[in-house]
């Protein structure tokens, strides 16, 4: 008599003499269980809401199934769990856990999912200043941009004596003929050049821009926007501006005299900066060869381009020998010798900025901020904001539920390995939703102080 097949039942290998067998019938499972802590640390610094807050609604409120609210978090909570595309969440729009994050677990009508697809979720993206027939949603840039200072600020329990601003601009690799394209010989390739602005791991801007212009362009205005902003906060703290040599123009540095904000920045070399080390560089050679390890010396003085600086500033010069050449390097600064010694600058604070690089790669390469895939900047930008906020929110849960952990210092995608893809089976009931992790998770005691923790910070 030939064997039953069920069609639906994969069979696999015997083990110890026991038939595998699979089959998906296992009901409502999902592989981020971790979310919920993330839905908690919404709950903690409320950016969800405000988010959806600075968006303006235009649709009929009887017609609609999805709120902003759930259309902002659906798109922030997904691209920090690792879903980048609009086309995932076809598929998400099903998931029972997104449901709960969301306080959304049924639809209103019998043709829709509790969650949105990607054509709503995609008319959001493309949403313009004014209403029209098919975008009925409009964003205020300028809301969403405060929203990251202001959250920034209230990480803080109290105002710090003193801050750093790192300011870096990267590239942003186009994927058609998009608008604001611009090929850059630096990058080698059509591209965007986002201006970043970060203080530690807070980010505080992400800034589009087209990639035809000055790596500096625009950065004073970033700054007098988010320093005014601090400073209504913090009125008396100390601001250091901090970024290599592609920011180091007038305008910038004379901004920053005249607004009180101190700066360091780096210098590009040329013949003249060449020879004022001269000596110094002639002794960090000869120690070097004697030692046969590398050698350095610093330089403390004061100078002024020939046309382009409106003033002599103070200039570091960094004179080493390492692996048989020269190596010199340059910063130029606000700060006198009595408040800093210059080996120290360069060492200590100017180098430190090397940090920010680790930041926009977790935007980018985590949090996929290089997504910028839409036809106009408006809706790139937008995506940019958004996957900042899934970065702001990543870092929240960081900084609050896991700064005595292992992962005190993980990076985004680590924390999202680790802590957000737990495979639960979920049971939902008329009185509860019970969420069914994996026994075996090796991350339970740091899940539990991280509940516990972002528990007690509350709404």
């Amino acid at each position: 008599m030939p064997t039953e097949c069920i069609p639906d039942l994969f069979g696999f290998a015997r083990v110890e003499g026991r038939r595998v067998e699979a089959s998906f019938d296992g009901g409502s499972i999902t592989s981020d269980a971790g979310a919920l802590l993330l839905g908690s640390t919404d709950r903690a610094i409320g950016l969800i809401d405000r988010l959806a807050q600075c968006f303006k609604d235009h649709r009929n409120a009887d017609l609609i199934e999805h709120r902003v609210r759930t259309l902002v978090g659906q798109r922030v909570l997904g691209l920090a769990l690792g879903y980048e595309d609009l086309n995932d969440h076809d598929h998400l729009r099903h998931d029972p856990l997104l449901g709960v994050l969301l306080g959304k677990l049924e639809a209103k009508r019998s043709d829709c999912a509790a969650i949105a697809g990607k054509s709503t979720l995609n008319r959001l993206e493309l949403s313009r200043p004014e209403p029209t027939k098919y975008h009925k949603i409009s964003h205020d840039e300028a809301a969403i941009e405060n929203l990251l200072v202001d959250v920034f600020v209230e990480a803080h329990g109290r105002a710090p004596r003193q801050i750093v601003l790192d300011l870096d601009a990267t590239d942003d690799p186009l994927h058609g003929h998009q608008e604001g394209r611009f090929f850059h010989g630096y990058y080698d390739s059509y591209c965007y050049l986002p201006l970043y602005v970060t203080c530690g791991r807070h980010l505080l801007a992400a800034k589009l821009r087209r990639s035809n212009i000055d790596g500096s362009a625009g950065a004073e205005q970033e700054l007098d926007r988010i320093i005014g902003r601090i400073r209504v906060r913090w009125p008396a703290v100390r601001i250091l501006v901090r970024a290599d040599s592609g920011f180091t123009r007038e305008r910038l540095m004379a901004w920053c005299e005249a607004h009180g904000v101190d700066f360091v920045f780096g210098l590009a070399r040329n013949k003249r900066l060449a020879k004022e080390i001269e000596w110094h560089m002639a002794r960090a050679e000869t120690e070097s060869r004697r030692t046969g390890e590398p050698a350095r010396r610093f330089k403390d003085f004061q100078y002024a381009t020939r046309q382009s600086w409106s003033r002599r500033r103070r200039v570091i010069g960094k004179a080493e020998w390492t692996q048989g050449e020269a190596n010199p390097r340059f910063i130029v600064t606000s700060l006198s010798r009595a408040e800093v010694e210059g080996r120290h600058l360069y060492e200590k604070i100017y180098c430190a900025r090397g940090d920010m690089e680790n930041r926009i790669k977790e935007c980018q390469i985590d949090m996929f901020a290089d997504r910028t895939s839409a036809a106009t900047m408006r809706a790139n930008q937008l995506r940019l904001w958004l996957s900042s906020m899934a970065y702001v929110l990543l870092c929240a849960l960081r900084r609050i539920g896991l700064g005595h952990t292992r992962f005190a210092k993980a990076s985004c995608g680590s924390i999202r390995l680790a802590l957000l893809k737990i495979g639960p089976v979920i049971t939902t009931s008329v009185r509860r939703v019970k969420i069914a992790m994996a026994s075996g998770c090796p991350y339970q005691h740091e899940f539990r102080d991280a509940h516990a923790l972002l528990t007690a910070a509350g709404p």
